[in-house]
């Protein structure tokens, strides 16, 4: 024997270096257990839906990880050994932990227990999401939904939601983005300001009307309006701009002027009149969550809810191409939805 060799059988022998044991995987003890009960393999392989050597391959296998016989062959079938026998009593007990885990899994996976922090523009969360909370929380009585409204996206990096629907997408790598939709907005009026001041045919009708403008914090409202109204100066066209959502829904309600606000609220029993002039605006509507966020029940049990929400095929104003109001009646077959959010102010 070579001097180094010596060296690392003293070295093993010095500190009783030996093997890990490994554990046989669940699936060799559960065939084990099986052969055991139907005290052959053929009855065995009827109940597993497995060939007779299929399972005599794997009896064999598990014995040698064991290194020891577990079972007796014999004319009439398979009986487990004296060793085998203590093997089969500690494998249902094996049994018995995986049942429980299973239950314990399924028991929390029906009974979400606990907070979700669900981000969401205004718009999106008080018209459209919060109306459909009802059900959601009938189904899970245990899960309270910590709604947090706003223009600018919570900060999941940071933990300051644990799920957010969005209408910018996230540039960090570590989070999972679903396309939920997307949001088209058109120009809208009250009648009551139609009356007063006509229907505008075209953008050079403009300069007769009066407009309401949404503002947020990065200012995009004003590229968005130098797209639209390009040239023509917002004095004396822009009647009022105000960065709230529901009191800009409101002031299109109420005539104060023409607004830019999402399709669905047609379906969802505005009283408005959608105007043919303009550009369109379309923007994508994102689900944003942590990559383990899925692991946990309430926010998995959150998150499919939200993605069944947004559905396009239920809900057409959604989809990716536009459907123009008007045609909502033909197109959407579900529940009436006018009769549970009209009124309800809401933009994006």
């Amino acid at each position: 024997m070579r001097s180094s060799e010596k060296k690392a059988k003293s070295a093993a022998e010095q500190w009783a270096i030996v093997a890990p044991r490994v554990v046989p995987d669940w699936e060799a003890v559960h065939i084990f257990l099986e052969v055991a009960r139907c005290g052959s393999f053929r009855a065995a392989a009827q109940k597993l839906r497995l060939s007779v050597n299929a399972l005599r391959r794997r009896i064999d296998e598990f014995e040698r990880e064991l290194g020891l016989p577990v079972l007796t062959r014999h004319v009439n079938g398979v009986q487990p050994t004296e060793e085998g026998a203590k093997i089969y009593n500690a494998a249902l007990q094996m049994e018995s932990a995986s049942f429980d885990l299973l239950q314990a899994r399924d028991l929390s996976d029906k009974q979400a227990e606990g907070e979700v922090r669900l981000s969401i523009t205004e718009g999106l969360g008080t018209a459209w999401l919060l109306p459909q909370l009802v059900e959601f929380q009938r189904v899970n009585p245990k899960l309270t939904l910590n709604l947090r409204c706003g223009q600018k996206p919570a900060d999941l990096v940071r933990l300051e939601a644990d799920v957010s629907v969005q209408l910018d997408r996230p540039k960090e790598p570590d989070l999972k983005v679903t396309k939920l939709g997307r949001l088209h907005l058109m120009f809208f009026a009250s009648k009551s300001y139609l009356d007063a001041h006509g229907y505008p045919n075209n953008a050079g009708d403009f300069a007769k009307h009066r407009f309401t403008v949404l503002s947020d914090e990065e200012r995009k409202w004003q590229d968005t309006y130098d797209k639209i109204f390009r040239g023509i100066s917002p004095v004396g066209l822009v009647s009022l701009r105000n960065n709230v959502s529901s009191s800009y829904f409101w002031s299109v309600v109420n005539g104060i002027g023409i607004g830019a606000l999402p399709t669905y609220v047609q379906a969802i029993g505005a009283d408005l009149v959608p105007l043919d002039i303009a550009v369109m605006e379309k923007h994508d509507i994102w689900l944003v969550y942590r990559s383990d966020a899925k692991r946990i029940p309430r926010i998995r049990k959150t998150i499919d809810w939200v993605i069944q929400s947004f559905d396009p095929r239920r809900f057409p104003w959604f989809r990716e191409e536009f459907i123009h109001p008007d045609r909502f009646p033909e197109i959407y077959k579900g529940s009436s939805l006018a009769s549970r959010i009209a009124n309800i102010p809401t933009v994006r």
